[in-house]
This record gives C-alpha cells, sequence and structure tokens, in this order.
C-alpha cells in the first residue's frame, strides 16, 4: 500500500445525538501502515455494539476524525514483518480495541494477536456478529467465573443470565450450554423461543420475580449469576440466590455505589468483565485471538450459531451506521446488527 493512498472512513469530530447530521459523516483518511505484529484488513463487515453509541455520546469536540467500530470481518491485503501467524488472503475477524482507529474504515491496522480466522461456515455479516460478544462472554465464564472451557466439563452446575436475548447473552447462553451448565435465563417471554435455540434450559420472564421464578422450578440457588445489565435493579433479589463459593459477574458499569457485604460470609466472588480492559493495558492480549479461534471452530462444527438478527447489507456508509446505531440505542436489540457490502459513502 502506498503511504499515500486514501481509503473510506465513516466518523464524527464530536459525540453528537444519532439524528443530527454529523452524528457519522463519510470522509477520507489515510490508509493506515501496518506495524511490525499488525495485518491490513480490507474490512467487508463491521457490527454495531453498545459500546460503540457509549464511546460516540461521550466524545468531546476534536479536530481528527474518531473512527470507531470494533467487530469485524475482512481480507488480509498486508502484513508486519514480525506477522507470523496470518498472510495475505486470510479471512479473519477480530473485536479490536478502543486504543486505535476502529473497523468503520475501509482498511485497518490490527495487532495479529487479537485476531482469528474467520469461521468457514459462516457469511461474513454472520461472522462480524461474533467477536466481540463471544470475547465478553468467554471470559466472564472461563477465567472470571473459573469454568472449564471444554464441551460439557460443568455438568451439575446452574448459571441464571439475566438479559439473556441481548447481544452478549445470545452468546454466553450457547458458551454455558456447550459447557455443561443448566442455563436459566431471563427475557421478555415473545424472546423464549429465541433463547431456547441457544441453549436456554429455563426462559425466565424478567418481568417476574427471578427468585419466585427459580422457586416454581425447584431451584433456590445458583453457582453462577451472570448480570449483563445494570446490576443495581437486580442485586436485592439476587443477594440471597448464590451458592456460597458461587460468582456473581457484570459487564455494564454503574453510576452509585452498590452494598455487596452480604456475600463476605460466603465466599461468593464479585466479577467485573470489561472485554477492552486487555487491549487498553496491553494484559495477556493474545489470550483474545486464542478465544476467537475457539469461537470460530465452535461454529464451525455447529455447536455455536451466529446471534445476527439484522443487516444493512447496501454498503458501509455514514446512513447506514445511523440506521444501525438507532437500532442498538432502543436497547431492545435481539441479537446483533450488521452493515456490510462495499465502502460506499459520498458517492
Amino acid at each position: 500500500m502506498s503511504e499515500k493512498k486514501f481509503m473510506h472512513a465513516v466518523g464524527f469530530f464530536e459525540g453528537l445525538p444519532i439524528d443530527e447530521a454529523q452524528s457519522f459523516m463519510d470522509e477520507k483518511e489515510m490508509v493506515p501502515n501496518p506495524g511490525p505484529r499488525d495485518v491490513l484488513v480490507k474490512v467487508k463487515a463491521v457490527s454495531v455494539n453498545p459500546v460503540d453509541t457509549k464511546l460516540r455520546q461521550d466524545t468531546i469536540k476534536r479536530n481528527a476524525l474518531r473512527v470507531l467500530g470494533f467487530d469485524a470481518v475482512g481480507e488480509v491485503v498486508g502484513i508486519g514483518k514480525e506477522v507470523e501467524k496470518f498472510k495475505v488472503g486470510d479471512r479473519v475477524f477480530y473485536a479490536g480495541t478502543t486504543t486505535r482507529a476502529g473497523s468503520n474504515q475501509e482498511y485497518q491496522a490490527v495487532d495479529e494477536r487479537i485476531v482469528a480466522l474467520a469461521p468457514e461456515n459462516l457469511s461474513d455479516e454472520e461472522a462480524a456478529a461474533l467477536p466481540l460478544t463471544s470475547l465478553t462472554a468467554y471470559e466472564l465464564l472461563f477465567e472470571k467465573f473459573g469454568l472449564i472451557p471444554e464441551e460439557n466439563a460443568n455438568k451439575g452446575k446452574k448459571i441464571l443470565v439475566i438479559n439473556g436475548a441481548g447481544g452478549v447473552g445470545s452468546i454466553l447462553n450457547q458458551l454455558a450450554h456447550w459447557a455443561g451448565l443448566e442455563v436459566y435465563a431471563t427475557a421478555s417471554p415473545k424472546n423464549f423461543e429465541w433463547l431456547e435455540k441457544l441453549g436456554v434450559d429455563h426462559p425466565i420472564d424478567y418481568h417476574d420475580d427471578l427468585k419466585a421464578s427459580l422457586r416454581e422450578l425447584g431451584v433456590h440457588e445458583v453457582e453462577y449469576i451472570a448480570v449483563l445489565f445494570n446490576i443495581t435493579r437486580y442485586l436485592d433479589q439476587i443477594k440471597h440466590m448464590v451458592k456460597p463459593f458461587g460468582h456473581v459477574g457484570t459487564i455494564v458499569g454503574i453510576h452509585e455505589p452498590i452494598d455487596i457485604s452480604d456475600w463476605k460470609n460466603l465466599s461468593v466472588s464479585f466479577d467485573w468483565e470489561y472485554m477492552f480492559a486487555k487491549t487498553d493495558h496491553d494484559y495477556k492480549i493474545e489470550t483474545q485471538g486464542d478465544a476467537l479461534k475457539l469461537i470460530a471452530n465452535l461454529a464451525n462444527e455447529g455447536k455455536l450459531v451466529t446471534t445476527l438478527s439484522k443487516v444493512y447489507s447496501d454498503g458501509i456508509n455514514a446512513a447506514n451506521l445511523k440506521l444501525a446505531t438507532k437500532d442498538v440505542e432502543t436497547g431492545h436489540m435481539l441479537g446483533k446488527v450488521v452493515i456490510s457490502g462495499p465502502f460506499n459513502g459520498g458517492e
């Protein structure tokens, strides 16, 4: 790639409400030069996540275009001199990092250690729905909760998943089921069929009292609780539902203190999970590439299905990014929304 080659990029200079004209703009940027450990990827499909909307909304006015986008599928078109895992022509997927320009651009430089070959059995759109939510679910289950990442290796244990039909829940249910857990998950009743398709043994109406719902199923306590929503809303309900030496984990930031002192004498662990913590702090980042390799293998074996639920397939541009972001900002997305096709903004 020539240093002076330009590419299409979709970004913004200020975090504005999504309906404003400049909330996303089609711009031209320089094609990045890959660093020693980087692959240069021609991006074919991207997904929008809640973290995209949060980072956009929090951006103060700046002079340089901010390009977000984390989930991506694309083709390797260049490699750095120290790259070992990939070659030009490889089809890859990844969740990227908050510390570099994201996937909402035609060409993206990504550290090979957080990349894996994309699942062969999935389309670009199906594969683009997976990386960020898969890594979040994988890290919470197998790193924070300490479960064994092998098929049926955790038989006899139960997990309660709050907000089971969202992006992360839709993957976490599947991984928990694959790993042998009995899965209880909350959602709106209209999404129970979706939950059951994704390996949930016992769908629970999130409108109802959780403790009463579990009691009706003959369960008083579970070993693991994954709260994929603001935990302050659920803390009083779940305080006495976790077994001694169990784990409670959440992925959503909170703005007020929470009292978890009731769990002290139960030796219950409280776990935060933030997928970008590893790349933000250069901590064992190669484990993300390894986890995505497992995810791809499970998808190829038919043991994990994509959570894609909506596609804008006529190009990656500001207009489609606005539409997809609106879908996510409603807070009621079932599964994932993906944008695919050529970068065709401003043409």
